[in-house]
């Protein structure tokens, strides 16, 4: 942790006096910083994201649910927030990072889509960050030694029990065994139908439709139910803990397996049954990273808990049924271990970065998945293909010829 520490002990140009914000790793190390946001103090898993772009979209991500997030770019909040750019189901329950990391202080927006200050927007959504850390420290420390587990704290008087958040850091078990899913869910069946935004036009709504997706939500994000409602699809959202008998009642033509946080072993215990099950359906079925995960589970594969989790929107990964080569958002702590693939199951994408498994099919049957978010456009639409290859799964169920992949 030196560092750390050396890289903190020139106070930056921005700093004041008297710290308003620390961030504590488990190891004892204390980091301080100027509060913005949530006052208060929370525990979770401490990530690093390389976006330069959609922080506020990184922050509303039900995925990082249990997570705080250190952004690597410099500059966040310069667009302000707005209420289009969210991306978790039901905002009330604001499901996504309890942190977020900053090297310099939120500068008042210049956008116009901005509605309100990034500021006043954490201090809504109930998320504790601070700046003036040297984010790039940081870093290199999670990339050599793993990710740790912190406490976050924020308190305008500056004044802090370090004892006590050193203990609570110390104490907390972390992601692994923990069903989070549970939290993130927007916990009841709704029907989905806005489509995707337009320059200019906002979101749209989808018309009639005779192709019906039904959508189980272990954390589901907004655009990728405005990615299959575009597609011309009829969207129906299941809660995380839905039967496979409460899935098939509604007659899907198509099945989709959400992304989500927390470890997929533990939201297997009740999910993988319903998945297996599913997968036997002959039903058309598409997972997205937890639900990859957890499909995989459902095959017999296994997941392992990653050193330091893939976390940006500049990975590359490779696609082996075209040949060709995307770059793609990721937002993982969890993979598929790919050697543990059954026989029967193909690996379809690997990671160029460190080669580890990001997508698979079921042999002959119209079943697969992908560990990274195609929904979003770092590429910027690379990976939107796969929800029109998920589809005409369905329209060749249904019968109907194939649409061209785009």
């Amino acid at each position: 942790m030196s560092t750390i520490a050396e890289a903190q002990s020139t106070p930056a140009p921005w700093s004041k006096p008297r710290a308003t914000a620390v961030l504590v790793l488990a190891d004892g190390t204390v980091l301080e910083g100027q509060g913005f946001g949530a006052t208060g103090e929370t525990e979770a898993e401490l990530c690093f994201n390389t976006a330069l772009t959609g922080y506020q979209e990184i922050l509303t991500d039900p995925s990082y649910a249990g997570q705080i997030v250190t952004f690597t770019f410099p500059h966040i909040g310069n667009i302000g927030a707005n209420g289009e750019d969210i991306e978790d189901l039901t905002p009330a329950r604001r499901a996504g990072a309890v942190g977020a990391v900053f090297k310099a202080p939120i500068t008042d927006p210049s956008n116009y889509r901005a509605a309100e200050h990034l500021d006043a927007w954490l201090k809504a959504r109930g998320i504790i960050a601070l700046a003036g850390i040297d984010t790039r420290a940081l870093t290199a420390h999670i990339r050599e030694h793993g990710v740790p587990n912190a406490v976050i704290a924020h308190s305008p008087s500056g004044d802090f029990d370090l004892d006590a958040l050193k203990a609570r850091a110390a104490g907390w078990g972390g992601l692994v065994g923990l069903d989070l899913a549970k939290e993130v869910t927007s916990g009841q069946t709704s029907s989905w139908s806005e489509t995707p935004w337009v320059w200019d036009e906002g979101h749209g709504e989808a018309g009639e439709t005779d192709m019906h997706i039904v959508a189980i939500d272990y954390g589901v994000k907004r655009n990728i139910l405005r990615l299959m409602a575009g597609l011309g699809a009829k969207v129906t959202v299941l809660p995380a803990t839905a039967t496979a008998e409460e899935v098939l009642a509604h007659a899907p033509d198509g099945i989709f397996l959400s992304n989500g946080p927390g470890d997929p072993a533990a939201t297997g215990a009740y999910a993988v049954p319903v998945i297996r099950e599913l997968a036997e359906s002959g039903i058309p079925l598409f997972g997205i990273c937890l639900g990859h995960q957890m499909l995989a589970l459902a095959l017999g594969a296994r997941t392992v808990k990653m050193h330091q989790g893939h976390h940006g929107a500049n990975h590359p990964v490779k696609d082996h049924t075209t040949g060709k080569v995307e770059i793609v958002s990721m937002n993982h702590g969890f993979a598929v271990d790919g050697a543990s693939l059954p026989d029967g199951v193909t690996e379809t994408h690997v990671s160029l970065f460190d080669g580890s498994n990001c997508g698979l099919s079921v042999d002959g049957k119209p079943v697969f998945s992908v560990q990274h978010h195609p929904e979003a456009s770092p590429g910027p639409q690379d990976s939107h293909y796969l929800f029109q290859r998920f589809a005409n799964l369905v329209r060749e169920r249904q019968g109907k010829p194939a649409l061209a992949e785009r």
